[in-house]
């Protein structure tokens, strides 16, 4: 494979020169599905096969379509392209795919198939897909996904003034890494209170969205969001419980050692009370780690890491560059946030984030990356399904790159003591990442086993889940307020519900899988790839299996996991 524009494979049952222009262009492919009689297990395959090119150029078209509006939301033409599909496609194609489902689940050859590997998988997830639709939600997906765009708009918009510049919050956030301390809090308060002007705002789009949610759930004859969301993700390999045992883990395993970090934290800076403006800058008194200068310098310091680690792994973010998927740099009008988004059809998929210049950048190209690389894993598999892997896959792909991917780092850092802080501040950063998870995820339980609940009772209840999870040593006085609306910068909450308990999940998988590439790079590195290759063509528990890992968060197995990343930050200094 050479660093060039790759493109998409032949089409069998659409025309080369076709593209979504409607609805109307899309309904006679879809017919011919519906119509199409299966008299062997071969034609049923095949039929799977047309259905899957037909979804893969519908999803990329959309795929298009949210990535144009989210990198310029300010773009009216964009925003309209958007809000067509989901208004005038989506509503469309939603009842005729249930149709599609039940052709196939009443097909007498599906049994012949359900015996070959992947095909199982997908069978599995048909028949879920089946059982949880209802025509009345199609209408009520509109709305969501309508009002979940409204926090792109919301939040794209946030700017503040810095030094007579105007600044995106991610931009301005670089400044909390500053050494001046009365700089890092003016930066906070300027950041925090630009949050504060739209909290009313946000406040109200959260609300409408849950009572929106809750009515989906109900219609489908479930008790509350949470349990339809279980069954709408394909949870079959674990359940809300374990959630909580997560939750109760981490609370016990992970939470005392943040706190041990946080006082030395606070020991350091010699300090007699930590705010929350002292939590980003190096507790020596060091200037922010610089980890590259532009977007343009990330993207080259990026693909030499990856082509350290393996020629295949810079190979693929060099396509990328090459076709143009990458926009990395922070500016007004983007949204906020970052992703890797599949492009079902070619293969290749976009990197957009919100670089400025930090190590958590780099770390976040490191994560995307990861993702990336296993879009172009699963490239080859035969059918969309198993590409679509689930979260907790997904996730693991893309967090154990960043852990991986520290052994180039030296690209970014020539220095050794810089290169040792960063490392340091990465593993450090795991121990934050696992209860801010817990945090979320707990908080969207009780957000949705509760939709009725009024915004003081929400107000209370995320303050207790996130007590319960933080360091005893920040002191919040005078920055309740602030406190109580952390939560609305978590952009899952609005656009992805119940989307987070995997990074958990996966930051121990990821852990596990460094481990073994600490040990073994070489077998480490292909356990790692052999799991990604699967796609979803097996279950959860077994692609972590094909990894050399366990899919399992216990307390026993997130205390072991603990203990070496502990060992490792004591092996950096």
């Amino acid at each position: 494979m050479v660093a060039e524009k790759l493109e998409r494979p032949a089409r069998k049952f659409l025309p080369e020169s076709f593209t979504v222009s409607g609805w109307e262009s899309l309904k006679p492919y879809f017919n011919q599905l519906l119509n199409k009689e299966l008299t062997s297990a071969e034609d049923l395959k095949d039929w799977f096969r047309n259905r899957s090119e037909l979804e893969s150029v519908i999803s990329e078209d959309f795929a298009w379509r949210y990535i144009n509006m989210t990198r310029f939301t300010e773009n009216e033409t964009y925003s309209k392209a958007y809000q067509d599909f989901v208004e005038n496609i989506q509503p469309q194609i939603a009842p005729i795919s249930d149709q599609l489902n039940r052709k196939a689940a009443d097909c007498s050859f599906l049994d012949e198939l359900e015996k070959e590997m992947g095909y199982d998988i997908m069978i599995r997830n048909l028949k879920k897909d089946i059982e949880i639709f209802r025509e009345e939600n199609i209408s009520l997906f509109t709305e969501i996904s309508l009002e979940q765009q409204k926090y792109n708009t919301l939040t794209g918009a946030m700017t503040v003034e810095l030094e007579g510049k105007e600044l995106t919050l991610q931009q301005a956030s670089v400044k909390l890494m500053s050494t001046n301390r009365d700089e890092r809090e003016q930066v906070y308060h300027k950041i925090t209170e630009r949050r504060l002007q739209d909290k009313q705002a946000l406040d109200e789009l959260f609300t409408k969205l849950i009572n929106l949610r809750h009515r989906v759930a109900v219609n489908a004859g479930f008790e509350n969001f949470r349990d339809y969301m279980f069954k709408a993700m394909g949870r079959f390999d674990y359940t809300p419980h374990d959630c909580f045992s997560f939750h109760e883990s981490v609370g016990n395993e992970v939470v005392p050692m943040l706190n041990d970090n946080t006082r030395e934290r606070k020991r350091l800076l010699n300090i007699d009370v930590l705010k929350p403006w002292d939590k980003a800058v190096d507790p020596e008194g060091k200037n922010p780690l610089k980890a590259f200068e532009n977007g343009k310098d990330l993207t080259e310091k990026t693909i030499a890491c990856f082509r350290r680690i393996d020629p295949y792994l810079g190979q693929c973010l060099s396509i990328m560059n090459a076709m143009g998927h990458l926009d990395l740099e922070s500016r007004k009008g983007k949204a906020p946030g970052g992703y890797n988004y599949p492009l079902s059809e070619i293969g290749v998929p976009f990197i957009f984030m919100n670089a400025t210049s930090t190590l958590r950048d780099m770390v976040t190209i490191m994560h995307e990356g990861g993702h990336a690389v296993h879009n172009f894993l699963t490239r080859e598999l035969a059918l969309n399904d198993f590409k679509s892997t689930p979260s907790e896959v997904a996730e693991l792909a893309s967090m154990s790159m960043e852990l991986i991917s520290m052994d180039a780092w030296d690209v970014f850092f020539t220095d050794e003591d810089e290169l040792k802080r960063a490392k340091r501040e990465h593993l450090e950063d795991i121990l934050e990442t696992l209860p801010w998870v817990a945090t979320i995820d707990n908080f969207q339980h009780w957000i949705y086993e509760h939709p009725n609940h009024t915004l003081e009772e929400r107000k209370q209840s995320w303050n207790t889940i996130l007590n319960r999870f933080s360091d005893t040593i920040t002191d919040w006085n005078g920055q309740e307020e602030a406190k109580d609306y952390l939560w609305q910068k978590q952009l899952h909450l609005y656009e992805v519900p119940f989307y987070y308990i995997e990074y958990g999940m996966a930051q121990l998988g990821a852990v596990a899988v460094w481990r073994n590439y600490k040990q073994d790079k070489q077998k480490g590195l292909q356990g790692y790839l052999n799991a990604l290759k699967l796609g979803y063509m097996k279950s959860i528990p077994e692609v972590y299996a094909a990894a050399n890992i366990r899919f399992d968060f216990s307390h026993e197995y997130i205390s072991e996991l603990m203990s070496f990343v502990r060992e490792e930050l004591k092996a950096i200094d």
